[in-house]
């Protein structure tokens, strides 16, 4: 079991971090809280994840301003069912972005297994907490140093260079996240 703290550096957040190997793979739990641009918010995220380090159930609750909101999703083989719909938008994804935690990273960076100085695209569901909003992305980790991989969203300018530790969890993800507790 692995309990950390992050601070969320452009969220001005915490969150509570909670990861259980099991015989099926992995379980996180996780609580955040934070304010951002007028919005102050709370979100509990629970994952279950497999052995390759695939996605295959998340519920993310979360309450913005006093408004609360549930988003729930379970890979069903190679569609995924979100919020009791399947959703073709989301057909053969193996990973979600969460965009208040850091964590989200470590799972293509687990699972990918690359190289120094390979690069592979993925496509994740991406899911904006604070806007509601739930989306296909394109995006690419390229291995750059043991620990550090070069991340870029393809259909933004968004890049960033992500330290992490052996377990591939994140330590440094500059301006946005840094690792400040760890037991």
């Amino acid at each position: 079991m692995k309990t950390l703290i992050w601070q969320g550096i452009a969220f001005q957040s915490l969150e509570y971090f909670s990861l259980t190997e099991n015989d099926k793979g992995q379980v996180v739990t996780s609580k955040i809280i934070g304010c951002y641009e007028n919005k102050i918010y709370t979100v509990d995220y629970q994952l279950t994840i497999d052995p390759d380090w695939n996605i295959q159930e998340f519920t993310i609750d979360s309450e913005i301003n006093t408004i609360k909101n549930r988003l729930t999703g379970k890979k069903r083989q190679d569609e995924w069912e979100i919020n009791n719909v399947i959703s073709p938008d989301f057909k053969n994804f193996n990973f979600i972005d969460i965009s208040l935690t850091p964590f989200t990273n470590t799972l293509p960076i687990n699972n990918l297994k690359l190289t120094e100085n390979d690069a592979q695209d993925i496509k994740v569901i991406y899911i904006d907490v604070l806007n509601n909003l739930v989306k296909p992305v394109t995006q690419q980790y390229t291995r750059i140093a043991p620990y550090t991989y070069h991340y870029d969203n393809l259909q933004t300018d968004f890049k960033s260079d992500i330290l992490v530790d052996g377990n591939g969890l994140v330590v440094n993800y500059p301006q946005l996240f840094d690792k400040i507790a760890e037991i």
